[in-house]
């Protein structure tokens, strides 16, 4: 007779547990506690390449990390909606601190869409405790972002992963590391990943120009034991509508919408109190070059279009997620997405280059630590190249194809 081995507890426990969040303006103001704790530090972190380890404990004590879990698994189930401004408000303090959970967020999508009911009920319930997922990335030396060399094989000793990650961005913050790897008949699986496991080693090598506290390095496996009931099979993602990567999509526009309004910020500040004006403007401030005024004028209005469209994006998926997703539904997803990320992706590079213009010579010094929005803006966008998404949109408007279904899109 066979007997039956329940699974592994995901994760070992986490120190304090994570606070309850049970609606959107909790969540609000959790998210603006950890902007104002993140805010003083966050150029000497930047410079230094200091990690927000505190400032990470407490978006975790908060709860926040919990706050899409759906209700019938013990979540708030809140709306995409207050997940996009819970990244914008943090990132425009600290894109860096913002980037890595937002990985798990997207993980968590991931999980609903493909886990098994008991996957979604045990690996929720650590989140909800407290437990982090981090991301073990894509191949560094593969031929690109979708193709995969990393094998989850099975062994006389059970199920063995072994492969080698880049930009884990979160790993070496999380309780747990997920990776993809093709199975022993070729099929793409993700494997989920107690820390510590013999086997699993997490390299502090990222050396980014921007984002540069987010550990988005290697993440190097060798023959890791997994558990088969934290494996997740993906090949039913490609075979269903899904708004998976509307979502990750969709955070990684909230951070970039972040990035600009610090940017802003920080050059409204500098060019009020620290600035001088142009010896020919024939003004006693900066602040009231007709030229500059125009200029922070245009941009803020790009701003605010930009966050109209993430608000708009993250609404869309709100009504799609409470019905059953069709081709159609998930096409129209990913569109709204793209029409804001590429918004957000051009005013965070304008505001984050314009800050220098606007504020003079003085600002490029290194002491007042402005170069990092354009750093964190440059580096942050690159994930997903802008043309890309006028191509999707325009094939999308013109001719009514379907963008492609992967977490890029």
């Amino acid at each position: 007779m066979a007997v039956s081995v329940a699974p592994e507890p995901i994760a070992a426990p986490t120190d304090e547990l994570a606070g309850s969040i049970a609606d959107a303006q909790q969540a609000l103001e959790a998210a603006r506690q950890v902007a104002i704790a993140a805010a003083p530090n966050a150029a000497q972190r930047d410079r230094q390449r200091q990690y927000p380890l505190q400032e990470l404990a407490l978006f975790s004590r908060l709860g926040l990390g919990g706050i899409s879990i759906p209700r019938e698994y013990g979540g708030p189930g809140l709306s995409f909606v207050t997940l996009a401004e819970v990244f914008r408000l943090i990132s425009a303090v600290d894109p860096a601190l913002g980037q890595i959970p937002q990985n798990h967020f997207g993980l968590i999508q991931l999980i609903r869409d493909a886990g098994s009911e008991e996957q979604k009920r045990r690996i929720f319930a650590a989140v909800l405790a407290g437990q982090r997922i981090g991301n073990g990335g894509p191949e560094k030396n593969s031929k690109h972002t979708l193709d995969m060399h990393s094998r989850l094989r099975q062994t006389d000793d059970g199920l063995r992963f072994t492969g080698d990650k880049f930009y884990s961005t979160g790993a070496l913050f999380a309780h747990i590391v997920a990776a993809k790897a093709l199975d022993d008949q070729q099929r793409p699986v993700l494997a989920l990943i107690p820390r510590p496991a013999a086997g699993l080693e997490i390299v502090d090598d990222w050396s980014g120009i921007g984002q540069r506290t987010t550990a988005s390095g290697t993440v190097r496996l060798r023959e890791v034991r997994v558990d088969p009931a934290n494996v997740i099979p993906l090949q039913p993602l490609s075979d269903k509508p899904t708004i998976q990567g509307a979502v990750s999509q969709l955070i990684q526009a909230a951070i970039d919408a972040g990035i600009a309004q610090g940017a802003l910020d920080e050059a409204a500040q500098f060019i009020r109190e620290r600035s001088r004006p142009w010896v020919d403007a024939g003004v006693e401030r900066n602040a009231e070059d007709p030229y500059i005024l125009a200029d922070v004028g245009r941009l803020s209005i790009e701003l605010s279009a930009a966050n109209a469209l993430l608000r708009r994006a993250a609404r869309v998926l709100d009504e799609t997620d409470r019905r059953p997703i069709g081709a159609e539904d998930a096409a129209a997803a990913s569109i709204a997405v793209a029409e804001a990320k590429v918004l957000t992706t051009e005013v965070a590079l304008q505001a984050s280059e314009k800050l220098f213009e606007w504020s003079g010579s003085r600002a490029t010094l290194a002491e007042h630590g402005l170069d990092r929005h354009w750093r964190n803006a440059r580096t942050h966008t690159l994930h997903d190249p802008v043309r890309w998404k006028y191509h999707a949109i325009g094939d999308y408007y013109l001719n009514g194809r379907f963008p492609a279904r992967h977490s890029w899109i």
